[in-house]
């Protein structure tokens, strides 16, 4: 097991199970020999797999190579049954009262700015496009490369900064967190563990498995989680959100853009 370390297989117990060539309980069994509560505490352990700085899609890529020689729907089948572990992960550690808060958080602050880069930048961008469908004033931090600073300096201790990254966490994305923390600006971080960087500047955390083949960082439970608080934002305003799509679906009439 301690050979996997970061390996794909720890996704799902049963997957692990079948590489080890053992039942998933003596799994279970194993982890709370060893102190854990469950699989899912060892299985967090065992995914921080040891990296060198900078080797991380190198690693990513040739677990994907591995099967280049295996049939295309045999690769795409297993990519797509890790994604659906994560999924189950996420579900299965949803925590209800740090989702409650963030939604509370997103809610109540007057200016609200999302902040990722790299691929993170897509996941912001995303999240950026639906809370505007359901409330005014939400932005991407440092949108067109007009700056980090500039974005900081505009937001007050009442708004709302979220952030996004995961391992190998962009330390760009720590800095500016910290620095929103410094400033007293409130933090929502959305990453994959509990022993991210982040969670020193966050006052809520949301978390999102994202281990699988692909050759980079799986975005898939993450764009899950951000569809989550979106609805969870617009259930927590009824009326407000039906005023603001209607809005929304005026204009567009208006402008002619949908055929």
């Amino acid at each position: 097991m301690l050979d996997l370390q970061g390996d794909p297989a720890l996704i799902s117990i049963t997957t692990l199970g079948e590489r080890l060539g053992v039942n998933p309980s003596t799994i279970t069994r194993l982890a709370r020999a060893l102190g854990y509560p469950g699989f899912g505490a060892l299985q967090e352990v065992l995914l921080r797999s040891p990296m060198t700085p900078g080797a991380f899609y190198s690693q990513q890529a040739r677990r994907a190579l591995d099967s280049a020689d295996a049939p295309s729907q045999a690769n795409a089948t297993r990519l797509c049954r890790e994604s659906q572990a994560n999924t189950d992960r996420l579900i299965d550690a949803f925590d209800a009262r740090a989702f409650d808060e963030a939604v509370q958080m997103v809610v109540a602050a007057p200016r609200l700015s999302v902040y990722g880069i790299r691929q993170f930048h897509a996941f912001a961008s995303f999240l950026v496009y639906g809370l505007r469908l359901i409330r005014s004033d939400v932005s991407l931090l440092d949108s067109n490369a007009l700056g980090q600073a500039e974005g900081l300096a505009a937001l007050g201790g009442d708004d709302l900064l979220i952030v996004a990254s995961c391992n190998p966490y962009s330390t760009p994305v720590i800095r500016v967190a910290r620095a929103a923390a410094e400033k007293g600006v409130r933090l929502l971080a959305i990453t994959d563990m509990a022993s991210s960087p982040l969670l020193r500047y966050a006052d809520v955390a949301l978390f999102a498995p994202h281990q699988t083949s692909f050759i980079s960082n799986s975005m898939s439970t993450f764009i899950l989680a951000a569809e989550c608080l979106i609805n969870g934002c617009a259930a927590a305003r009824p009326e407000a959100t039906r005023q603001a799509l209607e809005e929304r679906d005026r204009m567009i009439r208006a402008l002619d853009i949908e055929t």
